[in-house]
């Protein structure tokens, strides 16, 4: 039995989940921390001081739930800081019988590892999307296989190295040492996507709140990865500005009054508002608050149906679109993004069928990126260094790698 906590340290919240998973690869949530968010814009720490703070009241409460004291946790990455870009790898196998070994999978790897980056960037991932073996294409696990030429295309994830800094500096003055930085969208996938999906094409979207994350997975991997500056935030700040209102109050008739399909609302349904200063309460529709939650919307799923073209996937999405995150919830979302995409699309919630313990407050698509760093952390884990998929090599190398290939590249 060993334990794994995953902390998503978002703009709206901070969770902290620690679980247990037994020597079956079976994962039981024991331990559950979330508190409202501070110092975190977009993804990025803009508060030191207040993030630490918000962070280490996260892993108290998990740590007072769970009754267990941990010190690593595997961390989840977001913001306009993030990089990807699809790499090419190719070696030589060279020893006598052509027989591909972990060693030889590992340097075509570390081959699509050196791409060229933006100084100040770092990978923290590296996804095969597909190996190649003497030309031939549509090999999945390539070791034990015969060839000449092993080749592999792959995913790679770079984000910022000052960004990483601040997570880390920010996690460890909470008290956490961090074992892995995860990109949202590939835990998100844990979570709530089907192998289905995945291997069919899909495009998950996690709508947080102050950015939304897109992954694009085809053929049971990441093909597509970038997170957009744009979240829940901008639809209460919308709110705000266009009824005159704090952002307090926006935010509350955006979760409980809020749709963002106006054709869903009548137009005679009234809510009362609270606006600045000594002005009394003043009756709105929920038609109005519709329509301006209506147009952020649209203008949100612009953005993301401009990043699926860019990624040159448009045409390869059979499994549509699957959204999550807290925003995900709002009323009429679905609808209006079924109309607007022309695609299959669906709200996913956090698989529990595999999961035991404390899971009845994790079904919302609010949790999706916690649970899923559990999930990551359960099956794809490799103790430290940045990357994940495919680390640094260290003396249980070649056992890690074989794990990582039964996991990640089922036959």
């Amino acid at each position: 039995m060993r334990h794994v906590v995953g902390l998503d340290i978002g703009s709206s919240k901070i969770g902290c989940l620690v679980g247990e998973v037994d020597d079956h690869g079976r994962l039981r949530i024991i331990g559950i921390g979330v508190v409202p968010s501070a110092g975190v814009k977009k993804g990025a720490i803009v508060d030191l001081e207040a993030a630490t703070r918000a962070v280490e009241a996260a892993v108290t409460r998990a740590e007072h739930t769970s009754g267990v004291a941990f010190q690593g946790a595997l961390v989840g990455v977001s913001g306009a800081h993030i990089v990807s870009l699809n790499s090419r790898g190719t070696v030589s196998i060279s020893r006598g019988n052509h027989t591909v070994q972990h060693d030889d999978v590992q340097r075509v790897l570390e081959a699509a590892r050196a791409i060229a980056l933006p100084h100040s960037h770092e990978v923290i991932h590296l996804i095969p999307r597909g190996f190649w073996l003497d030309s031939e294409n549509g090999v999945r696990n390539p070791v034990g296989l015969h060839g000449y030429r092993l080749e592999v295309e792959a995913h790679v994830v770079a984000a910022s190295t000052t960004a990483l800094q601040t997570l880390e500096t920010c996690c460890r003055g909470a008290g956490v040492d961090v074992q892995a930085f995860v990109l949202d969208p590939l835990a998100a996938g844990e979570a709530i996507l089907t192998e289905d999906e995945k291997e069919l094409g899909v495009v998950l979207v996690d709508i947080g709140g102050g950015t939304t994350d897109i992954g694009i997975f085809i053929e049971g991997a990441a093909w597509h990865t970038v997170s957009l500056p744009v979240g829940g935030h901008h639809l209460s700040h919308d709110l705000a500005v266009g009824l005159q209102c704090p952002l307090p109050v926006a935010e509350e008739l955006k979760v409980r009054h809020g749709c963002a399909a106006t054709a869903l609302v009548g137009e005679d349904e009234a809510v009362d508002v609270a606006t600045f200063g000594d002005t009394p309460l003043h009756a709105v529709t929920r038609r109005d608050i519709a329509e301006i939650l209506e147009y952020r919307v649209l203008d949100l799923f612009d953005l993301i149906r401009r990043e699926i073209k860019r990624s040159g996937y448009d045409g390869l999405l059979p499994a549509g679109v699957v959204f999550c995150g807290g925003s995900a919830q709002l009323e009429g979302l679905r609808e209006l993004a079924t109309d607007y995409f022309r695609l299959p699309v669906r709200v996913g919630q956090p698989h529990t069928a595999h999961l035991s313990g404390l899971i009845d407050s994790l079904g919302s698509p609010a949790f999706a990126a916690t649970v899923g760093l559990l999930r990551w952390g359960a099956h794809h884990h490799q103790v430290r260094g940045h990357q994940n998929g495919a680390g640094h090599s260290s003396s249980d190398w070649k056992e890690r790698l074989a794990r990582w290939l039964t996991t990640l590249l089922p036959e």
